[in-house]
């Protein structure tokens, strides 16, 4: 890489002449003829008087030959190679780009001047070339030369970042006023907190206390740029606005729902409207509660209640109202806010972090539909599209004309001047809430990608007629209507409590004492329960039991009349389920001809001594000491070996032929079986088969495989 300054510019004749350059004289009388020959000195930019003591006249090395400007260049080139390598081109160019666009702008008047020079140079010299242009734009011949130098050595197509300003790229020369270390922590303990006091309030703090133990601090605008040099923004924000700050400063995540169709998911959430109402039962107007669940591909409200707050009986009315009008969604998103995180409608859940989720419990709403659940952080607008919507309502339904006068404002400093000045009727209320949201839904022009200009309800029917749904039945839709409740029943009757009322039907009487679940309309308890088991299957319906007064007759003979009803009934299922009597079974007991009881005669007898006799006679009744038995372990494949070697060795003794092979576990069983059964034919059985039977009979390998054979037969039997 060829250099275009060399390392010295200016010479005198002498120095010429003892540089031995190729074209130039040797000696300082030639270097004179020369300059004078060739007229050097008409050339004011180029020829100048030496100030030096001596004087005499020096010349710019632009005035010699080519030949000798060559070799200046070359013996340039090495260090102008390094200084090029020092700077790349990737960090050049990104520097550039960081600078403002009026400096950009400056760098590319340069190059286009450059570029002028560079193209008029082909046609004559690159002095004439320079001098023409500098006239041209108005700058002296020097700036362009000066950018040349900037320049030189540099690939043309990367000029452009070396002719922006370089005190730009100079490093910062750092502070040079400096304080007393115990000024900066304080300043930063006082600046950097939850308070988010102001910067002047701190920084007047902190010198004082400085002043009063004499340390130093810096200016007010010198601490201010030393504080942002060594606290970043991001831990800023984070430790005076904590973590809802910290979330601002980085984009909120952005969600598709293009992919999706029509009631394949909703959110829900509730919103406190900004209207005084006046309800039933309250002395005071009140601010009502409005839940609604809205589709996450249209964005339509698809079904909403009023309560006077946050409940799960307004979240299951509006729920059932929405699988009523259009269907059941495979996907519900909600945040963990007690009204929605109830047991009636997310029982069963394992990720609902909100109250004790426990094995038994019963399966709520969406676990019975199959919809799977989603929970959303509270009071996030982002992740619950919903949370827009009640901002359409805080602006357009709350302001309706017909509100005027009950509007509360959307903060407590916003209320208006005529705040609380009347209260709306209830009905009324809720008819311009209803056509306010009708309204929402129906408005054109919306900007959404899935809407793209169309309404809400537009949208929401596009894809509706196209989308497979899910279509709620009856049933499904009554397991919506009602709350849920875990309750144990009684142990004798099966009466279950809810709520100080009682509940029974008679067929609750075959499952006295176990759990259930009662699903109830929590408007009105006197309807009855509906009773399911804990895994969900339906059982009966059970009335509720009015209580009577305590002299009140008529109801005194209606329960004792029901009460022999119900012994009638349970003596008929009695003599149905025993056609033949006691009686009967007894006489054709006494028809069995009588056994005679097998009397036997010891032939050994062992005489007690009398001294023995006497002793126990004599001993108190105390409690015997008893020592533990030890027993064996064995496994049920060992014991039944043992059982047939036992039997073996009876067989034996008695003169019977042993069975030589093993019997297999099937084996065991049929001979029991037929030991049983020749027993309760009342053949007669040895009393080795009797022992054996004995024995085999409580090994758990029996067991089983009488179960097996009572269930499925013969076959089952391995």
């Amino acid at each position: 890489m060829m250099s275009m300054t060399p390392d010295k510019e200016w010479w005198t004749a002498s120095e010429i002449a003892q540089a031995t350059l190729p074209d130039l004289p040797s000696t300082q009388q030639g270097v004179d003829a020369l300059a004078k020959t060739l007229d050097w000195r008409a050339h004011p930019d180029l020829a100048k008087r030496r100030a030096a003591q001596g004087g005499g006249w020096e010349y710019n090395w632009r005035l010699f030959p080519s030949r000798a400007q060559r070799q200046l260049l070359g013996a340039a080139s090495t260090a102008v190679a390094a200084l090029r390598q020092r700077e790349d081109r990737t960090e050049i160019w990104g520097w550039f780009d960081g600078l403002p666009e009026n400096v950009k702008a400056k760098a590319r008047a340069s190059l286009r001047i450059l570029q002028e020079v560079e193209a008029l140079s082909q046609a004559t010299t690159k002095y004439l070339a320079v001098a023409m242009i500098a006239k041209k734009s108005g700058k002296s011949d020097r700036t362009i030369w000066n950018w040349f130098e900037k320049v030189e050595g540099v690939d043309p197509a990367d000029w452009l970042p070396y002719l922006a300003p370089r005190h730009r790229a100079a490093p910062s020369k750092g502070q040079k006023v400096e304080a007393s270390q115990e000024f900066y922590d304080w300043l930063k303990a006082d600046f950097l907190r939850l308070e988010a006091p102001s910067f002047r309030s701190c920084y007047r703090r902190i010198v004082g206390v400085c002043e009063a133990n004499g340390l130093q601090a810096l200016s007010e605008r010198t601490a201010q740029r030393w504080l942002d040099r060594t606290v970043p923004r991001v831990s800023q924000v984070y430790m005076r606005e904590g973590e809802r700050g910290l979330a601002k400063c980085f984009p909120p995540q952005i969600r598709d729902r293009s992919g999706m169709t029509a009631l394949e998911g909703v959110n829900a959430d509730c919103h406190k409207i900004d209207v005084f109402v006046e309800w039933p039962g309250f002395e005071k107007p009140i601010r009502p509660q409005i839940v609604a669940f809205q589709d996450l591909y249209s964005g339509k409200i698809l079904a909403w209640r009023v309560d006077v707050d946050p409940n799960k009986v307004a979240v299951m009315g509006a729920f059932t109202d929405l699988l009523k009008m259009w269907g059941i969604p495979k996907h519900c998103l909600f945040d963990n806010g007690r009204e929605f995180a109830n047991k009636w409608l997310t029982g069963g859940a394992p990720t609902r972090f909100r109250f004790k989720v426990r094995e038994d419990e019963p399966l709520g709403v969406l676990a019975l539909l199959g919809v799977k659940i989603h929970w959303a952080t509270p009071a996030h607008g982002q992740a619950k599209p919903v949370e827009r919507a009640f901002g359409d309502f805080a602006r357009d339904i709350a302001k309706d004309p017909r509100f005027a006068g009950a509007y509360v404002g959307n903060r407590p400093d916003a209320k208006p001047e005529n705040y609380m000045s009347r209260a709306i009727d209830l009905q009324e209320f809720l008819d311009v809430v209803a056509e306010g949201i009708i309204e929402h839904n129906a408005r054109q022009g919306r900007l959404s990608e899935n809407a793209n200009g169309r309404s809400f309800d537009d949208t929401f029917v596009s894809s509706y007629e196209q989308a497979p749904v899910r279509k709620a039945t009856d049933a499904q839709i009554r397991l919506c209507l009602m709350a849920q409740e875990v309750r144990k029943l009684n142990r004798n009757h099966g009466q279950m409590m809810l709520h100080k009322n009682g509940y029974w039907s008679e067929w609750m009487s075959e499952i006295a004492g176990q759990e259930i679940v009662a699903r109830f309309n929590p408007e009105n308890l006197h309807d009855g329960v509906h009773v399911y088991s804990l895994a969900g299957e339906f059982l009966g319906y059970a009335e509720c039991r009015q209580k009577s007064g305590f002299f009140d007759l008529a109801s005194a003979r209606a329960t004792a009349k029901d009460n022999a009803r119900r012994m009638r009934e349970q003596r008929r299922i009695a003599k149905d389920l025993r056609p033949v009597s006691v009686g009967g079974l007894a006489r054709e007991l006494n028809k069995l001809p009588s056994r005679q009881d097998v009397s036997a005669e010891s032939k050994v007898v062992k005489l007690a001594q009398l001294s023995e006799i006497e002793r126990l006679e004599k001993r108190s009744k105390g409690g015997l000491l008893s020592r533990p038995t030890p027993t064996p372990t064995s496994s049920p494949e060992d014991e039944a070996k043992l059982l047939d070697f036992q039997q073996r060795h009876l067989a034996k003794q008695h003169g019977l032929n042993a069975e030589k092979r093993e019997e297999s576990a099937r084996d065991r069983f049929f001979r029991a079986l037929d030991i049983e059964r020749r027993s309760e034919a009342g053949e007669p059985i040895s009393e080795a088969d009797a022992r054996w039977f004995q024995r085999i009979s409580q090994l758990p390998e029996y067991k089983t495989n009488r179960t097996f054979y009572d269930q499925y037969g013969a076959e089952a039997i391995r």
